[in-house]
């Protein structure tokens, strides 16, 4: 079947408005696409599930086994038409220097080629020895063809083109010119998320539109082999009746969640139950909750508005009720946000404040070792490898509180530590993927059931 991975020389090239166009133009022609997206981001996939109409998964080395990165890969083999990546940074880009989790590392492993999107701003001759020297820095990979984005008009197309065509051998695919319509907003985290993007449809139309009008998507098709097949075959997944109901935050707030892992709260016997901290009164009847990532900074007055709920959630905390919150989560369940001057309270559940800053105060990779005060199942001896990117720190933290990590790299909640615990909660800076280092997912649901087997189990 076919497949593709859309790289490009370095960030902020343009990839991921190229990847929503694309995907939405081979979308609306019937084909069925698998989105995929390397490293570890989650609003670059919640915006190619938009546009595709199936979730993405994301494939990150740092995270992930060679092998999990094969199953993920492979799980989609029979039910899709092509499978299409969004790489991250540029092509040979990576944390380690030698390239063993760069673009290039992945496209070698799962054998796909590469469409190379440049940022041609101020090129135009220099275009070709930069195609060429990606082509000779590594003979195993193969780069099909170019697009060429943020082109200045008809001339510097004109220029670039006949540079290719001159020294290279790479096809041009396409050109696409600057436009307004081709940027999503971003912020401090990087594109404004589709979740809460009030134009997201519209925002995908137009990007499909520039680029059927500036890349030859039929060209494309044929280069890729694309072919409708296996359009009705659906990949089985086996699954549990459900025995818990573990509400999860999706609002506009709240939805950074690996595919994945929800997925493997299904395969835990676990049904997953939407829960709109914006709008909905309370918090329906659950077993657990679980608050992924997100921008509650954006939505703070939303988010503190919503007196009931917060009075719900705090509650539930102090009736014992297992939760799990990362980041954004984590910030919600504090007793307040404080950003540009404002300070509003959130859910209370925490003993800390949160303050935002304009600077990262954690961003990359990070390493865990558990303490014994985890109240999951821990193995002392065991590193966890997760991800963290916030603006926000701790304050005012309470005294005694207990975490359930120790930083072996990274920076986490403070003094080397993140995991914060109070009750039966379990709230970090950290991001955790469910990967054969740490089952989180089976790990926080087998906690659910010890706790609604205790006496004290009361909310």
């Amino acid at each position: 079947m076919s497949r593709v991975l859309i790289s490009a020389a370095h960030k902020s090239s343009g990839k991921t408005t190229i990847s929503i166009g694309l995907c939405a133009a081979l979308y609306q022609r019937g084909y069925q696409i698998q989105p995929y997206k390397k490293g570890p981001d989650y609003i670059d996939p919640l915006w190619l599930t938009k546009a595709t109409g199936r979730p993405c998964f994301n494939l990150d080395f740092n995270t992930q086994s060679i092998h999990e990165i094969d199953d993920l890969w492979n799980r989609h083999l029979d039910d899709s038409d092509i499978r299409f990546i969004e790489g991250n940074k540029g092509l040979f880009d990576g944390v380690d220097p030698l390239g063993s989790d760069c673009n290039a590392a992945l496209v070698k492993q799962l054998q796909v080629p590469v469409i190379l999107v440049v940022d041609v701003q101020g090129v135009t001759r220099g275009i070709a020895p930069l195609l060429r020297g990606y082509q000779l820095f590594d003979d195993d990979i193969n780069i099909i063809g170019v697009i060429l984005n943020k082109v200045a008009g008809e001339r510097h197309e004109r220029k670039l083109r006949a540079a290719l065509g001159e020294y290279t051998d790479v096809p041009v695919l396409g050109a696409v010119y600057r436009h307004p319509d081709l940027m999503i907003d971003e912020r401090h985290l990087g594109l404004v998320p589709s979740n809460e993007y009030e134009y997201s449809e519209n925002k995908i139309n137009a990007l499909r539109e520039h680029i059927e009008r500036q890349v030859d998507i039929e060209q494309l098709i044929q280069y890729l082999d694309i072919k409708r097949l296996n359009r009705d075959v659906h990949t089985a997944i086996d699954l549990c009746e459900p025995e818990l109901r573990i509400g999860i935050a999706q609002d506009s707030a709240f939805g950074f969640y690996y595919q994945d892992d929800l997925q493997a709260f299904e395969k835990a016997g676990a049904e997953l139950v939407p829960v709109d901290l914006i709008h909905d009164a309370q918090l329906p009847e659950l077993d657990g909750l679980f608050i992924g990532g997100g921008f509650p900074e954006m939505h703070m007055e939303q988010l503190s508005a919503n007196q009931s709920m917060r009075d719900s959630i705090r509650g539930a905390v102090e009736q014992q009720m297992p939760v799990y919150a990362e980041c954004g989560g984590l910030m919600y369940l504090c007793r307040q946000i404080e950003w540009q001057g404002d300070s509003l309270p959130m859910a209370g559940a925490l003993p800390a404040d949160v303050v935002m800053h304009e600077r990262p105060q954690g961003r990359g990779y990070v390493k865990l070792k558990e303490t014994p005060e985890n109240i999951w199942l821990h193995e002392s001896d065991r590193v966890i490898p997760a991800h963290e990117f916030h603006y926000s720190s701790l304050e005012n933290i309470g005294d005694n509180v207990k975490f359930a990590y120790d930083v072996v790299r990274g920076q986490g909640i403070t003094d080397g530590k993140d995991g914060l615990l109070y009750k039966n909660t379990l709230a970090s800076y950290s991001h955790l993927r469910d990967t054969q280092s740490k089952h989180w997912v089976s790990e926080f649901t087998e906690f659910i059931k010890v706790c609604m087997n205790e006496e004290e189990y009361g909310y």
